[in-house]
C-alpha cells in the first residue's frame, strides 16, 4: 500500500512509518523537515507546514493517509484542502484526552463521551485545558471530512525510546540513578500506557484490514496502578539501596511542584486511564511487556542531558525531607 504519514519523524509518527516499512508498504511522510530523522531512503519525504505551504501534496494520491498531529479542527482542514479526497482511508490519531472524565473505569469506545467543544474556535490555541476538546473537535472535524473513510485511534500515554514528551524517560533515568526517589501519591492512581512501537504496528494493522471506527489503544486492563508501574520500573533498573518516597499530592502542590513529575493525574484517579481495549485487541492490537519499553528507554537514553522541566534532585530531596 501507498501510505503518506502526517508527521513521520517524531515518536508517534516515526514509530508509524517504522511499522509500515517493516511491513513492506510504501511510505511518504510530509514534516516540515526540522526534526533529525533515522528513517531509510527509501521514504519519500515531503515538505510541508498546516501554518504555511502544503503544495507539497499537490497531484499525488495514496491508499491510506495517517494524521499523527492533528491537534485542532483547523489542522484537519487545511490537511483535506491540500490533499482532497486523494488520501484514501483516512487514520486519525487522536487520545482518550479528547473523553470527558467516564464515570468509571473500563469506558468503551460507546460508552465514553467526547468533550463539549461548541465554544472552541477552529483554530483555538493548544493550551493545558484546551487540549482534550480540541482533540475531541478535531475528531468531529475528521468525521465531517471523511465520514465512512475513517479510523480514529486513541492512545493514553505512549511510551519508549524517541520520546518527545520526555515523560516515560524521566522514570527510567531517576530510577536508574537510586536512592530517595520522590513518588506522588496517592498510590491507587490507574495508569495505563502503550508502547510506541505496539501503537505504530496496530495503526498499520487497521490499514491493512481497512477497519474503520474508533479504538482504544491503551493497556493494560484492568488498568496497572501508579506507585506499582514505578515499583516494577525501579524493580528493573534501580540499585539495590534505593527507596520509593511516597509524597503527598497537597505538599506537592504547597510547593508548586504538581507539573514535575510525568504521567501523574493528581490527587486523585482518572478513569481515562483505565479505559476497557477489548476492542483493539480484538482488532489487532499487541501489547508489550513493560520491561520491553524500560529497556527500550535505557539503550535510547544513554547519558542525554534531562530537560530543565524534569524534577532538580534539590528539590526532590527537600520534598523527601519535608514530607509530613
Amino acid at each position: 500500500m501507498r501510505i503518506l504519514i502526517v508527521g513521520g519523524t517524531s515518536f508517534v509518527g516515526r514509530a508509524v512509518a517504522w511499522a509500515a516499512l517493516n511491513a513492506g508498504h510504501d511510505v511518504t511522510v510530509i514534516n516540515r523537515g526540522q526534526t533529525p530523522s533515522d528513517l531509510p531512503d527509501t521514504v519519500t519525504r515531503l515538505i510541508g507546514d498546516r501554518h504555511g505551504d502544503m503544495s507539497a501534496l499537490a497531484d499525488v494520491s495514496f491508499d491510506v493517509t495517517v494524521d499523527a498531529n492533528a491537534y485542532r479542527p483547523a489542522d484537519v482542514d487545511v490537511l483535506v484542502a491540500a490533499l482532497g479526497k486523494r488520501g484514501g482511508h483516512h487514520i486519525q490519531i487522536s487520545s482518550v484526552s479528547a473523553y470527558e472524565d467516564p464515570p468509571g473505569e473500563g469506558a468503551t469506545e460507546e460508552t465514553a463521551t467526547l468533550w463539549d467543544d461548541a465554544t472552541l474556535a477552529r483554530d483555538a490555541e493548544v493550551t493545558g485545558e484546551t487540549y482534550g476538546p480540541l482533540k475531541a473537535a478535531s475528531e468531529r472535524a475528521a468525521t465531517e471530512h471523511f465520514g465512512d473513510q475513517l479510523t480514529i485511534v486513541r492512545p493514553t500515554f505512549v511510551i519508549g525510546s524517541h520520546d518527545a514528551t520526555l515523560r516515560f524517560p524521566y522514570w527510567v533515568d531517576r530510577l536508574r540513578i537510586g536512592g530517595n526517589v520522590a513518588v506522588p501519591g496517592p498510590r491507587d492512581n490507574a495508569l495505563q500506557y502503550v508502547d510506541a512501537r505496539d501503537l505504530g504496528e496496530f495503526v498499520v494493522t487497521l490499514a491493512t484490514n481497512s477497519a474503520l471506527g474508533a479504538f482504544h489503544v491503551a493497556g493494560p486492563f484492568p488498568a496497572a496502578r501508579f506507585v506499582e508501574v514505578i515499583e516494577a520500573i525501579r524493580d528493573q533498573v534501580s540499585p539495590p539501596e534505593t527507596r520509593l518516597v511516597e509524597i503527598s499530592p497537597r505538599h506537592i502542590k504547597s510547593h508548586h511542584l504538581e507539573t514535575r513529575f510525568p504521567l501523574w493525574s493528581g490527587s486523585t484517579s482518572e478513569t481515562a486511564l483505565a479505559v476497557d481495549p477489548a476492542k483493539a485487541l480484538a482488532a489487532g492490537l499487541r501489547l508489550r511487556d513493560l520491561s520491553e519499553s524500560v529497556d527500550d528507554v535505557l539503550a535510547w537514553w544513554d547519558d542525554r542531558v534531562p530537560p530543565s522541566w524534569w524534577l532538580t534532585r534539590e528539590q526532590e530531596a527537600m520534598l523527601v525531607r519535608t514530607n509530613p
